[in-house]
């Protein structure tokens, strides 16, 4: 098969062994300094990519993309006001909702909680925690039984079980006088395991309980899903602004953004500091060549007087270091997309192994390492590494180009 002069020796001086064993052995670390931090940045960005679709299918799941919530009172108009949300073209459904602060008490246990009562029927269109309720789903809460769902670790720190009942403790209006708190008595019918913040710190009722509970005639927020989870404070706004009430707008991302912006803030992180890895890699190239230009000096003479061209001369080590790099590039990409597919079951295995979970889910709301390997971000990592290794076998090439035959033959005085 044809194959140009200066690839056929660039090639040949690859996997020719070398006269200096420490050349050798700089340009096997170049390879795999290359191959590691390769597969570093496929790992760790689909590590990154794997959380922020956990974020989307897990979190944004079970919490409203959106709220509206009445400054004072509740919606004059209520089912007008739900009409407009829906009606909007970037909203999916939408569901009426009132927001309750209290203490359970259970005995002589308290526990400050946030309480939301929900209209079921259309509650199952918004999110997904019916999903996480053990028993029955939503159609535990039925109207006028005063009944709530509360997070499995609540339960267990009021030690309380389905079927128990407690007292739900809400201020009153003082006025001039201290007044004391008003006494509900709830009975639980339901758990639910969500994970994170949220078992602990949230609790179901029905919607027309809570309405009784407080003397309103409607709800005091609409919560709703929106098309595109990243635009929903736009989106939000623009529905906010609709409608006629005086309103408190919320998002997502007033509230869990923060996890999304730390995401892209490491993911972003993770490519400049793992490039310069890869950068730092193939300044073992640079070491490479140099020493084995000064190796093939008598090489270098003699093809230029067989007639060999400098650009020739720059080709043939160029494809040296390039083919490093290549190999380098390809077997950090294999071992990669490797260990990104299989990370969830490795660092599962770890955690068998050593006796301890790296993520809790009482504080994240995940409990496993969770990974999604995007193929787009796998060849731009390579391609990036490969031309940083291409670019470090300028200055080596360069320097072989300007050897003197003469004086390396012995020709000169």
């Amino acid at each position: 098969m044809f194959r140009p002069l200066l690839i056929f020796v660039g090639l040949r001086y690859s996997q020719a062994k070398h006269k200096n064993k420490f050349v050798s052995f700089i340009s096997m670390a170049s390879i795999l300094g290359i191959a590691l931090g390769v597969t570093a940045l496929i790992v760790g960005l689909s590590a990154m990519n794997g959380f922020e679709k956990a974020l989307r299918d897990e979190m944004l799941a079970i919490i409203p993309h959106a709220e509206l919530e009445t400054v004072n009172g509740s919606f004059k108009n209520l089912d007008r006001s739900l009409t407009q949300v829906r009606q909007h073209p970037d909203v999916i459904a939408a569901s009426p909702y009132i927001m309750l602060n209290g203490l359970l008490q259970k005995d002589d246990k308290i526990k400050a909680l946030q309480i939301r009562a929900i209209a079921p029927e259309s509650e199952r269109e918004v999110t997904s925690v019916e999903s996480y309720i053990k028993g029955g789903g939503w159609a535990l809460l039925k109207s006028g039984q005063r009944s709530i769902i509360l997070g499995k670790s609540v339960a267990l720190k009021l030690a309380l079980k389905v079927g128990d009942s407690l007292t739900l403790l809400l201020p009153q209006d003082s006025g001039p006088q201290l007044k004391s708190p008003r006494q509900i008595n709830l009975t639980l019918v339901g758990l639910f395991a969500m994970g994170g913040q949220l078992d602990n710190s949230l609790g179901f009722m029905h919607i027309d309980d809570a309405k009784q509970i407080l003397g309103f005639d409607s709800a005091n927020g609409i919560a709703f899903k929106v098309a595109d989870v990243l635009d929903a404070q736009k989106i939000a706004r623009d529905v906010g602004y609709s409608l006629n009430d005086y309103l408190y707008i919320k998002s997502w991302i007033t509230s869990q953004g923060y996890l999304y912006q730390d995401i892209q803030m490491v993911k972003s992180l993770m490519y400049v500091i793992l490039l310069l890895v890869i950068a730092v890699a193939c300044f073992n190239i640079v070491s490479t060549l140099v020493m084995a230009v000064n190796e093939k000096r008598g090489d270098i003479a003699i093809l230029k007087t067989m007639g060999a061209s400098k650009w020739m001369l720059r080709g043939i080590f160029i494809v040296q270091g390039a083919f490093n790099g290549l190999v380098g590039c390809l077997l950090g990409a294999v071992i990669g997309i490797y260990v990104a597919s299989n990370l969830t079951a490795i660092v599962k295995s770890i955690e068998t192994v050593i006796g301890h979970k790296f993520l809790s889910g009482d504080i994240y709301f995940i409990d496993f390492l969770p990974s999604s390997l995007n193929y787009e971000q796998v060849t731009v990592v390579v391609i990036a590494a490969f031309l940083m290794s291409v670019l470090s076998t300028l200055y080596p090439a360069w320097r072989a180009s300007n050897i003197q035959p003469a004086l390396e033959l012995g020709f000169a005085h």
